[in-house]
């Protein structure tokens, strides 16, 4: 337990579901829900650092996920510590001050799980926590994402027309893009999912058993992307605080070069998220912002607004945290 007497603030980090006391739901990434998720789900472990007043009552809340990763070509195995966003809050008020308690005390915490790094990405504001991040030694690595606006016209008006002609190209061929209704279902998205991230830099897939476990979940939303009865493609779309977040998304674009699946795949993930009336659609990894990005101007074309972020890194071991310090510095 960690005391802060300049805000009257205590911390304590949960390992236990049941020992967790009453949080917000309202940002998922963050909420008890994904918590119990992550318990159940091999491979990871969750923890939430949670910051209260003298009277118990939540100040604010933040969850980190340690994933074991490991491979038998190549041999390794290593354990990556990930948070998504900076966490819930109360109240704007100390918000600066509690982002950094709990910073230091999750990074403390990890250290002792000997993570090989630690992993922050999607904080809200560009320079949110800088100051913060850098005295805990954290640096940072400009990364781009995504942001597709919902609430001033409808999805349709934003593409051009060549775009929507092929969208329907693919439905007349036979494609079609839904919500996964089966279990079975859900386990031939992971398949896809599985292989499209096999060979790309961030690849980590959690288990199946995650996505079953969303599946049953109203704020996530399981889409696939099916021809001839087979699913080819999907997507994992996340509603949070009145915005949609694709988490993962993926297709067999390769087996099935004439469909081009990848364009209907993304189209249902932003129209489902536009009728379920969210403010935006977020595309959470669209990668490094490279002068050249294929993928990019493909996400681009459907009338989003490209955002430059960063994310932040801090490995465990000091010599290879201040080389790639030096390496990445501004």
């Amino acid at each position: 337990m960690y005391f802060c007497h300049m805000i009257n603030a205590r911390l304590q980090i949960y390992t236990q579901g049941e020992e967790l006391p009453t949080l917000s739901e309202s940002n998922f990434f963050h909420s008890p829900t994904l918590f119990s998720m992550m318990e159940q789900t091999p491979g990871v472990t969750p923890y939430m650092v949670v910051a209260e007043d003298e009277q118990g009552k939540p100040l604010a809340h933040l969850l980190a996920m340690v994933r074991r990763r490991g491979s038998l070509l190549p041999p390794y195995i290593f354990s990556q510590g990930r948070v998504y966003g900076e966490g819930w809050y109360a109240e704007d008020e100390h918000r600066d001050e509690l982002f950094a308690l709990m910073l230091e005390a999750i990074t403390r915490q990890l250290h002792k799980r000997l993570c090989l790094y630690i992993e922050f990405s999607d904080i809200s504001k560009k320079m949110f926590g800088y100051k913060t991040f850098r005295q805990n030694n954290y640096f940072p690595i400009s990364w781009m994402q995504i942001q597709n606006s919902l609430h001033s016209r409808q999805p349709e008006l934003r593409l051009e027309e060549k775009m929507l002609q092929q969208i329907d190209h693919g439905y007349g061929m036979g494609i079609e893009t839904r919500e996964a209704a089966k279990e079975a279902e859900v386990i031939a998205l992971y398949k896809v999912l599985k292989g499209y991230y096999r060979f790309r830099f961030q690849r980590y897939v959690p288990h199946q058993e995650m996505f079953l476990l969303m599946m049953k979940n109203p704020s996530c939303k399981l889409n696939i992307t099916l021809y001839k009865g087979k699913v080819i493609g999907g997507s994992v779309v996340v509603n949070s605080g009145g915005n949609a977040y694709l988490w993962f998304e993926a297709s067999r674009k390769k087996r099935h070069p004439l469909l081009r699946p990848h364009l209907n795949t993304i189209w249902h993930a932003i129209k489902s998220s536009y009728d379920a009336h969210q403010r935006h659609i977020c595309f959470l990894n669209v990668g490094l912002p490279f002068s050249r990005n294929r993928y990019r101007e493909f996400i681009l074309a459907y009338g989003g607004k490209p955002l430059t972020t960063y994310r932040w890194f801090h490995f465990t071991f000091q010599w290879l945290n201040r080389l790639l310090s030096w390496v990445y510095r501004e």
